[in-house]
């Protein structure tokens, strides 16, 4: 059975992909979002990044320990105008779930840099969810 928290972070990459409305509501009203340029509060912050980053995030691996989830993610950033693909790396986020939503959530340029962050390793690893 998957915790509870991995179902969320789950839900809000879904989300993510599409459903911005959805986002906001799997997310804490003063979320902090960030990533290699800084970090920011707010689900305004968080909305507003998703329509200027443009960004799809698909999970690839999922690791918990309590209340932290890292995830292993294909990024891919498209242009606005065009819809085309401008650039994609496989990155790691550490997300931080209380009361049911998505507190923090912070961006990495990989899956090392996520997992030493939240102090977690391989043996936390829940697989594909």
């Amino acid at each position: 059975m998957t915790a509870p928290e991995v179902r969320i972070v789950k839900a809000w990459h879904e989300a993510l992909n599409g459903d911005p409305d959805r986002l906001v509501e799997l997310s804490h009203p003063d979320v902090e979002v960030g990533g290699p340029r800084g970090s920011g509060h707010g689900t305004r912050l968080l909305r507003e990044w998703v329509d200027r980053a443009n960004i799809s995030l698909e999970p690839r691996r999922f690791f918990h320990r309590a209340e932290t989830v890292v995830v292993e993610e294909e990024a891919e950033w498209r242009s606005a105008k065009t819809g085309e693909a401008t650039g994609s790396q496989t990155a790691g986020s550490v997300f931080v779930v209380r009361d049911g939503r998505v507190a923090r959530v912070m961006r990495y340029d990989d899956l090392a840099g996520a997992l030493r962050a939240a102090n977690i390793d391989g043996s936390h690893e829940v697989g594909v969810v």
